[in-house]
């Protein structure tokens, strides 16, 4: 048998470890996606820490087109939630400001942002396991289509889309907002509503957002110091 020198030895040993470039792609994707709705127990942080670490996103962001579901009822629960007594886009600062980016660089591209939801009050999320469980849909909070503890809590998630810029309207994703079906979830797409979910997923992740595997519109940022809140909206 042909003895090697220990250089080459090594360099063999590390391309056999090496991932194919399949599971190199694999593992960015797994990177870029959330699997777990539900986020860590936590104390809730007073309304004083709140008015400091969350910001205003019709300020940070003017570009964006704002329409928050969970203050009207237009939504699935078909009630106001708690909360919700105002119509205010708020987010984690940090949260804010990379957000900003996606809206620049959506405009560049004729496009902008359509905003659903971003911090959600603790009891908001509260009045949504409640609805849940009286009408017996215990499946959704089960299945992580809605989470018992959200991180919109903790100011760090958003709801969204893109829209035409000139028009508004909504490039087509192929299900609407809080759809909780398996048609919504990111991957579960073909044709020009794959490339719509890639155009607003792309934007997002260039900024550091995190996409959740099972809604196409739900991205979460990492903060350093996360804790949820629960200031009322009208209260900001």
């Amino acid at each position: 048998m042909p003895r090697f020198p220990t250089t080459v030895l090594s360099i063999l040993l590390f391309a056999c470890q090496r991932p194919s470039p399949p599971a190199v792609a694999a593992q960015a994707t797994q990177a870029s996606q959330a699997t777990q709705a539900n986020a860590p127990e936590q104390p809730t942080a007073t309304d004083s820490v709140a008015r400091l670490k969350l910001a205003d996103l019709a300020v940070v962001v003017p570009g964006a087109r704002f329409e928050l579901r969970y203050a009207t009822t237009n939504n699935f629960t078909g009630a106001v939630l708690p909360g919700y007594g105002a119509a205010r886009p708020l987010l984690r600062r940090e949260a804010a400001v990379a957000l900003a980016g996606v809206e620049r660089d959506l405009e560049s591209r004729g496009m902008g942002l359509k905003v659903w939801d971003g911090y959600r009050p603790v009891r908001a999320t509260l009045g949504m396991v409640q609805w849940c469980e009286t009408n017996h849909r215990t499946d959704l909070l089960d299945s992580g289509y809605i989470a018992r503890r959200s991180r919109h809590n903790q100011g760090v998630a958003i709801d969204l889309t893109v829209v035409d810029r000139a028009s508004g309207r909504e490039l087509d994703m192929g299900t609407p907002f809080d759809n909780f079906t398996a048609r919504a979830h990111t991957a579960n797409a073909s044709g020009q509503q794959a490339t719509n979910r890639r155009i607003l997923g792309d934007a997002m992740r260039r900024a550091g957002f995190v996409n959740y595997v099972d809604e196409w519109w739900h991205f979460s940022f990492e903060v350093h110091d996360p804790m949820p809140f629960d200031l009322p909206l009208e209260r900001w």
